[in-house]
């Protein structure tokens, strides 16, 4: 089975998107977290970009010790430098430039020709070769709309000048799994033996997580994510779901990762307080009710075994199921609470208890199982005083 490396780029994508700004302590708190989940590398910012991203590269790279650490820079020479400056010459600090890599942008971004692109890939590269230790990456920026010859071009040129990572980055989110798998595929073939092959996608479509998983199966052996999948625009595949369906779905992908499943929701509900994110309501494994049902048949199936409505257990990620009250509730919660309490119940209570707590319920809202009991636990005393 194969390792899949994780390289998380919260701090550097995930933190460029709107409101999602941190400061070098905030991003520190994050980098130290990541740390401890088992990422293996992580994206500490854009140093050339400004003095807090260059800051807080410095910070962080003097306080990791088990996680690799990634810079991002263009393919400029003072933009290297300064990520050198800031992470550091040794082998840990990954080294990430970005290739101009489809024609859209060589025209109407950079007004360059391939020829000069390609020059700036080797330029680059032969400059951090010789100036570093570090692992060099190139990142082919808008790879699912360049021309595959072009991208080959840049594959050779990075690799024979010294890179020892390609990056094919789907920027716009324009790709589909089978059109991503089939880009991967053909990098690796053009890269050669001993040449790592990573993802980046970008989630505009909602297919970020199905193209990192069909870059895996082309052959990718290190994926780029951002906790909760923040980013750009609709943002990036996100660390928990690529994490846990290699967790789930091993065996079909024939790939693991060493992310700690149990530690990923501390982590990011570290990161919502940070950025002033509120949780969503139902994002897989971190949703707010992703572990939840007020549905009446889905309570009665888990009562009996959980597996009937479970495949994604709650406790492999150190959360708890969690039963809710609307007026799509059955009567098997009211019959399940009454036992709970040890309450000799009947069928003219449960009904009684039904009628009024769930069937008549008008709101929106759901009750949580603590306020249902305690709203039976009244009632029953109150009827009893009567009595």
């Amino acid at each position: 089975m194969n390792k899949v490396s994780i390289l998380d780029t919260t701090l550097r994508d995930g933190e460029q998107a709107p409101e999602n700004a941190m400061n070098p302590e905030q991003k520190l708190k994050i980098a130290l977290k990541l740390e401890e989940l088992g990422v293996d590398h992580i994206e500490t910012g854009f140093p050339a970009s400004s003095n807090f991203d260059y800051q807080a590269t410095k910070l962080i790279s003097k306080e990791i010790t088990q996680s690799g650490i990634a810079t991002f820079s263009r393919t400029l020479i003072k933009d290297i430098q300064l990520a050198l400056d800031a992470a550091g010459t040794d082998k840990n600090h990954t080294i990430q430039m970005v290739a101009t890599g489809s024609d859209l942008h060589l025209k109407n971004k950079r007004n360059i020709t391939r020829a000069q692109s390609i020059n700036e890939v080797i330029q680059s590269v032969q400059f951090a070769k010789q100036n570093s230790d570090c692992r060099i990456s190139v990142g082919i920026e808008d790879a699912s709309r360049a021309d595959f010859q072009f991208m080959g071009e840049i594959v050779k040129a990075s690799v024979d000048a010294g890179a020892q990572q390609i990056i094919l980055a789907d920027t716009t989110g324009h790709s589909n799994p089978y059109e991503f798998k089939e880009i991967i595929k053909f990098i690796k073939s053009q890269a050669g033996q001993g040449i790592s092959i990573s993802t980046h996608c970008h989630n505009d479509l909602g297919l970020a997580l199905a193209n990192t998983l069909a870059g895996i199966e082309g052959g990718a052996d290190e994926v780029q994510v951002t906790l909760g999948g923040i980013g750009e625009r609709a943002g990036n595949a996100s660390l928990e779901m690529v994490a846990s369906n290699l967790y789930f779905k091993s065996q079909q992908y024939n790939a693991y990762t060493n992310i700690d499943l149990s530690k990923m929701y501390s982590t990011y509900k570290i990161l919502c307080e940070v950025i002033s994110m509120p949780i969503p309501r139902n994002q897989p494994i971190f949703g707010k009710y992703a572990f939840g049902t007020a549905a009446g048949i889905h309570q009665q199936g888990i009562l009996s075994n959980p597996d009937t409505y479970e495949f994604v257990k709650p406790n492999i990620f150190n959360r708890q199921r969690e039963f809710f009250v609307s007026r799509h509730s059955g009567k098997s919660i009211i019959k399940y609470l009454l036992q709970q309490q040890g309450i000799t119940s009947n069928v003219e209570l449960i009904e009684e208890l039904y009628e009024v707590y769930i069937n008549s319920r008008s709101e929106s809202n759901c009750l949580s199982m603590n306020e249902l009991q305690q709203q039976i636990n009244k009632h029953i005393l109150l009827n009893t005083q009567v009595a």
